[in-house]
């Protein structure tokens, strides 16, 4: 895949009606609907602000929650346009149809530096179909188009795909850095290059073991998924998540990397718990010896002192899903220390959305990050080698 796409900053905007695709899908309070966390509108603003000051006249959409097709007070982006009102410091008008009547008055009526954001664009059914005649219909709205959802640039829908068949498609900034910055790591990486997996399910990552044992030096694999290896080693893993279905193909994988001359490290000892609950009964055991009526819960000491060392040497480390049960405090040592060896190292370090990114945020590293993925899906299926369909459809340098 190519990851060297045009941006926003290759194509003259003054003047012109850019329709910029952006991700306001932000978490809302289910009582009073009011947004909790602006972390993805702050995370737009280069990309519009970039715009506004360079003479363009823009045209914001989103989507928010699953709408599916039908218009729903509760996920309206009007107070979307509220707050990004209140960041930019100066108005943003707001068309409450999708690429309607409204839609096309107020763009029409925008002038050099203004913005409007319109309605959620899955109040459309023909978002998610990737619907040409709505595709058609948002694209003459605007003379440029710039994805900056990075978010949904794996998926096919209209606003992210669809106007690219009728208007020239550019990079926003946030796409822009996710591509350089990931693209990079997968491509070119400093060596040597650690990959961290992590999270419940052997079969979520399949795609991502494959695709990083042919490029990195060493696959450190921790959390749920690492019970499934560990009984295609002959361990007892007692009450632990196991995927029966996938031990075969642990083994190939384990075989895999021996065969590459990839190192692939997994937890010599482990934090049990005696029921999958915060307060149950803890001790730290072998890896090898998980007692029959106990559940493994996290990485032990020992574990994390290998994992930490192996992060140490680092060029790269690409980290992606917690070490064990993050939720449960008790459980939450090892995904805690993989935060701060990332944070220490002196690697180019890239956290994959979700629930590392989560950790490294609550724990006040997120600066020492080199690059933490806005995209949970998206970043996954990047770690693939997939294409991603919203990245295919911009033009190339």
């Amino acid at each position: 895949m190519n990851y060297n796409k045009k941006n926003v900053k290759d194509v003259d905007v003054k003047g012109k009606r850019v329709l910029l695709r952006c991700d306001f899908n932000v978490p809302q309070d289910k009582q009073t609907g009011e947004i909790t966390s602006d972390k993805r509108i702050v995370a737009s603003l280069p990309t519009i602000n970039y715009l506004l000051d360079n003479g363009a006249r823009v045209i914001a959409c989103s989507h928010l929650g699953k709408p599916k097709g039908e218009v729903k007070p509760e996920l309206s982006l009007e107070r979307v346009a509220k707050r990004l009102s209140e960041l930019l410091g100066k108005p943003v008008a707001f068309a409450h149809d999708v690429a309607g009547e409204e839609s096309k008055k107020l763009a029409k009526a925008l002038k050099d530096g203004e913005i409007m954001l319109i309605e959620n664009v899955r109040f459309d059914a023909g978002e998610t179909k990737n619907d040409p005649e709505l595709a058609k219909r948002l694209a003459s709205l605007g003379e440029i188009f710039v994805s900056d959802a990075f978010g949904t640039v794996h998926r096919a829908h209209s606003s992210t795909v669809g106007v690219a068949d009728y208007l020239p498609a550019y990079a926003g900034l946030l796409v822009e850095k996710e591509l350089s910055i990931m693209g990079g790591a997968l491509e070119n990486p400093k060596r040597p290059f650690v990959s961290i997996l992590g999270g419940a399910k052997v079969s979520d990552k399949i795609g991502v073991i494959e695709n990083l044992i042919d490029k990195a030096d060493t696959l450190i694999i921790g959390g749920g998924m690492a019970y499934t290896f560990m009984k295609a080693m002959g361990y007892e893993i007692g009450k632990s998540l196991l995927e029966e279905d996938k031990v075969e193909l642990a083994k190939q994988l384990m075989q895999k990397a021996k065969d590459k001359g990839v190192e692939l490290l997994l937890p010599v000892d482990t934090a049990v718990g005696s029921h999958f609950a915060a307060d149950c009964e803890k001790k730290i055991v072998d890896s090898r010896q998980i007692p029959a009526e106990w559940m493994g819960m996290d990485i032990g000491d020992k574990t994390i002192a290998l994992f930490a060392d192996a992060i140490k040497g680092a060029g790269t480390v690409v980290w992606n899903g917690p070490m064990g049960v993050f939720e449960f405090p008790a459980f939450a040592n090892g995904t805690k220390a993989m935060a701060q060896a990332l944070a220490e190292s002196g690697a180019v370090t890239i956290v994959g959305g979700g629930d590392s990114a989560a950790a490294v945020e609550q724990l006040g590293y997120a600066d020492k990050i080199t690059h933490i993925s806005t995209g949970g899906g998206a970043s996954l299926e990047f770690l693939e080698g997939k294409e991603l369909p919203g990245v295919a459809c911009l033009q190339d340098k």
